[in-house]
């Protein structure tokens, strides 16, 4: 059974979104009002303790929550890096999207899809090799199908690696590292490829729910409608939320253990909760054990915040 509202009460509620402080924010089904540009208070961050789920997997977990409806901020490992694999899609597509608003880039613009560029994980790109795709078309495979080679095709368009890294900085992401294309960027080398997952949750608010985004309301329209519509990591976030939540997420998985998902989880009503779950697991454990720990994980960081 689906788990959610209906995704058209989610996109069509993105213009009403409040202005986000560390907790203020119209959800996407109450109608928009007046709110301070800032909040008048900060709630530390509260310490989940996930211990319990690394000694039954075996592996390092990260995460990191904020709930936007009293800004109780809660996380395990939150200042710790971990490989982000595929979650880096969301962030390549909305750096795209800054494009396009800008001019830069057009979405209709049309973009040759070659053998050459092809490497594992292509469902979106492999069909269109010797035609082409949009800019539009390479964002929406990269985001709900995870297409690995739309990703590096998007990167080349957007002016390279370096060009990736300088939207984190432009974001306010001082830490984030930006060093390879797909699919080497999976692979664990030191601090390379790596994010913090309580700098992933703030860069999600900073997109997402607060009403300062760079994103126009058309851009993360878009975007959302990617991250909903995803078939991806049914068994991680999404099975961890209470029926009648929507989710838009973006998952990420390394072939040896590491298995993530990021997204923002809307209840029926009411304020967002945003999470980053980051798992590094062992090669020894099976997929669908690594993604029930996401899956827990999420389920006591909601029960923490009463949200369960």
């Amino acid at each position: 059974m689906r788990r959610g509202t209906d995704r058209r009460s989610v996109l069509t509620g993105l213009g009403a979104l409040g202005v986000m402080g560390c907790s203020q924010q119209t959800g996407p089904e109450v109608a928009p009002r007046e709110q301070p540009a800032r909040p008048a208070f900060i709630v530390p961050t509260e310490a989940l303790d996930l211990s319990a789920l690394e000694a039954r997997g075996g592996g390092r977990l990260g995460f990191a929550a904020m709930d936007m409806e009293n800004g109780r901020n809660l996380a395990w490992r939150g200042q710790e890096r971990f490989v982000y694999c595929s979650t880096f899609k969301m962030y390549l597509a909305a750096a795209t999207l800054l494009r396009v608003q800008t001019g830069e880039e057009r979405l209709d613009r049309a973009v040759p899809i070659t053998r050459a560029d092809m490497i594992n994980h292509a469902p979106a790109t492999e069909p269109a090799i010797g035609s082409t795709l949009t800019i539009e078309q390479l964002m929406k495979g990269t985001v709900e199908l995870s297409d690995n080679p739309a990703a590096n095709i998007l990167i080349r368009e957007l002016g390279g690696i370096d060009a990736l890294r300088a939207f984190y900085r432009g974001i306010g992401d001082d830490s984030t590292r930006v060093d390879r294309l797909e699919p080497e960027m999976n692979r664990l080398d030191g601090e390379k490829d790596t994010i913090k997952p309580a700098r992933s949750m703030a860069n999600m608010i900073r997109l997402l729910v607060s009403a300062e985004t760079p994103l126009t309301v058309p851009s993360k329209t878009l975007l959302m409608r990617w991250l909903v519509d995803t078939p991806t990591g049914q068994g991680r976030i999404k099975a961890g939320v209470p029926a009648g939540w929507t989710v838009a997420h973006k998952t990420g998985t390394g072939g040896y253990g590491p298995t993530n998902d990021i997204g923002v989880l809307y209840p029926p009503t009411g304020r967002p909760v945003v999470i980053a779950v980051y798992y590094h697991a062992t090669s020894r454990t099976a997929a669908a054990a690594n993604e029930a720990i996401i899956a827990d994980a999420t389920r006591l960081a909601l029960s923490a915040l009463g949200r369960a």
